[in-house]
Parts: C-alpha cells; structure tokens; sequence
C-alpha cells in the first residue's frame, strides 16, 4: 500500500506572516513620522526652542531665536508656514553689543552698591578705573572684602560679554608719598596688586587666562600732583582696559593717554554706590542709560 504523502507547512508553514507584519507595522511607522515632521505646530515649536534657550526671549516673553530647519530655508523676510523646509520665524538673535558694556558695567556696580569706579568708552576699548582703596588697604596688596566684592560683580556683568574681548589688562598704579619712594617697594606693590585682581578675574574662569594680563607702572604714570592727598589718592588706583575682539593691538600707553585726555568724556560713568541714584553720566550716555 502506497504511502500517503505529507501535509506541507504545519504549524511553521505560517512564519512569513510574522515577517510581513513587522515589516508593514514599521513602515506604518515611519509614514506616520514623516508625517508628523511636515506639520510642526508653530506654538509646540516654540515652546521646544525655549526650553533649550530658556534665556532667549524678548521683553515680551516670546523667544528670540530663528531656528532653520532646511540649508535651503527661505529668507528671513519670508513668512513661515512651519513646513519643513522654511525657517520658523520668531525674532532675530541679537548679540549683546560691546559698546553698551560700559553702560552694563556702570549700573551693575552701582546697584551693588561699588563706589569709587569710572567706566568709560572708547574706539574698540572700555576703560574701566578702581580708586585704590576700592580694593586694597594702604601698602598691602591683599584685596579686600569690599574690593572682593566689587570684583564679584565687575566679573557677572562682563562675563556674558566675554566672547567679544581679545584682551584684557589689569594696570597696578601708586602714589609718590613726599619723598621719592623706593623704587622695589613701589614697583613690587604696584605689580602685586595688578596680579591679585589678575588672579581674581582668572578664578572666576569665564575668560580664557591667555588674555588675562597683569602690569605695573607704579607711580611714573600720574593724573594728579603728589603734592596734595587729593593727587596722591587720584594718583593710587587701578585701571582694567577691556580690548574688543578684532581690534586693532595699540600700546597700552595709548590707551591710557585716550583716556586722560578727556576724549571718552562723553562716554564716561561714574558710580557713587548708591542704588537709588543713577550714575553720574556723560552727555551721550546720559540719552542712553535709563534706571
């Protein structure tokens, strides 16, 4: 009696289904998320970009960023339809502008109450000027817990800023007492001090160090007549120049005759450490600063 043959498959013969149904699931899949790539709502989308620039909104709390989706977006002039592709359109990015930094400096110090410090601006540069007992006590280049202080804000203020300067130089300067002073006391103090608020800034690692520099002119770079106290405390400060990126290199000294010229006037600050008043101004300024 012949044989009878085999039935084909069996409980395997349906394998290729599981196959087919996880290929078709995936494809589903991936349709569904082209298509929920091709319709971004605008308020989601928003939403996304605060929450990974949360500092980036404007006075009206929306977000100040322009994000483009495609190389190929459309221009910033054009509407935004929020398919991919063209740029989603919120309000432009705007850089924090160097030559306001002065103005920055000024309020910040003085709403923290730092008294005894001018901020000025000039053509690629802000000048910043410490009276000495701002920082140190007489003779000692131990910066003080008011100078600590001082420096603790000057330091928050620029550090948003620290992108647009190449340089920064920390100038030590002393006063000649009534008789001529020893030339390695004089130097040594006025190069300690320049070092220590050196030290200080660097510490604060918002600034790569290589653009941190410390110099000492002592007391051959006066203001004032050593003759009277009022000269002699004009004369002890220190001075902090703030070069912006891409300036051209000048001496330092050109900086600092600039400076004593009078040509910043106009661009000039003053703090008194008084929250409650606003600093004392320059003409330009005065237009521009508001409490």
């Amino acid at each position: 009696m012949a044989r009878k043959k085999g039935g084909g498959g069996g409980d395997e013969g349906g394998s290729w289904m599981d196959t087919y149904g996880d290929l078709v699931t995936l494809l589903l899949t991936f349709f569904v998320l082209l298509y929920s790539m091709s319709s971004l709502d605008q308020s989601k989308w928003e939403l996304f970009v605060k929450s990974i620039y949360p500092g980036m909104e404007d006075a009206d709390g929306e977000a100040t960023e322009k994000v483009i989706l495609n190389a190929n977006a459309s221009s910033a002039n054009s509407s935004s339809s929020g398919v991919l592709g063209d740029s989603v359109e919120m309000n432009d990015v705007s850089e924090l502008d160097v030559n306001q930094l002065y103005i920055t400096l000024a309020k910040q110090m003085d709403s923290q109450g730092v008294e005894g410090a001018s901020v000025s601006r000039g053509t690629d540069y802000t000048f910043v000027e410490f009276k000495d007992n701002v920082f140190f006590e007489g003779d000692s280049s131990t910066i003080s817990q008011e100078g600590q202080r001082a420096l603790d804000v000057f330091c928050d203020a620029l550090a948003p800023y620290a992108n647009q300067i190449s340089q920064i130089d920390i100038m030590g300067h002393t006063a000649s007492a009534a008789g001529e002073n020893n030339i390695r006391s004089d130097r040594m103090l006025a190069a300690m001090r320049a070092a220590e608020v050196c030290i200080y800034i660097q510490n604060k690692n918002f600034i790569d160090p290589g653009e941190l520099v410390s110099m000492e002119y002592g007391m051959f770079r006066p203001v004032a007549s050593n003759d009277t106290e009022e000269g002699r405390i004009a004369n002890r400060r220190v001075q902090i120049l703030l070069i912006d990126k891409g300036a051209e290199a000048r001496n330092p000294d050109d900086y600092m005759e600039e400076q004593n010229s009078g040509a910043n006037a106009d661009k000039t600050l003053s703090t008194d450490g008084n929250p409650s008043t606003d600093v004392t101004l320059g003409q330009d300024a005065a237009a521009t600063i508001t409490n």
